[in-house]
């Protein structure tokens, strides 16, 4: 079953991991001040399948890199370590913001492209789907891979026998298994 991760309400009834994120989030009420870009939580801790080190990865909509950038600024530049900016991913113009509290690495990522439409939350689905179709032991290999080195997508194509480019790749599992 699809989880609702448009919704970070989940993370309440999750593993501990999930919960402090869920309550740092809330805390900082980064949704509330990221609302008018479309912000979704995605990557490893939403899966259960971060490690330690593990940044909560918010990913956002920006149609005006320069007004996201200063927006950003505006709600986030007194936390430690704060740092902004942009670069081509993919051929597509992207703004980072990374900070930290005592708790958490936060990344914040905005394209012109829809969040739903977003690499980020698009592997999020299909993992998701992997996950739940493979089962514990397959979610415990994931997590041994990773704490090997190895980041989520490569893990999960190593796992799967994917070959080519596992980022390109694992966008195409939906269509074909």
């Amino acid at each position: 079953m699809i989880k609702d991760f448009k919704n970070i309400d989940y993370l309440k009834n999750g593993n501990d991991r999930q919960k402090r994120a869920y309550l740092e989030i809330e805390k900082l009420r980064v949704f509330e001040k990221l609302k008018e870009y479309n912000p979704i939580l995605a990557g490893t801790i939403p899966l259960g399948i971060d490690l330690p080190e593990s940044d909560l990865d918010i990913i956002c909509t920006c149609e005006n890199h320069a007004e996201f950038k200063e927006h950003l600024s505006r709600m986030f530049s007194g936390y430690k370590g704060f740092k902004v900016y942009s670069k081509k991913q993919y051929g597509v113009e992207s703004t980072i913001a990374k900070f930290k509290t005592d708790a958490f690495l936060f990344e914040i990522f905005g394209q012109n492209i829809p969040s739903e439409k977003q690499n980020a939350y698009r592997h999020m689905i299909i993992e998701h789907r992997i996950l739940e179709q493979k089962g514990v032991a397959f979610r415990n290999e994931i997590i041994k891979l990773k704490s090997k080195g190895l980041k989520t997508e490569p893990a999960f194509a190593k796992l799967l026998k994917i070959k080519g480019n596992p980022y390109d790749e694992l966008l195409k599992w939906k269509k074909t298994r």
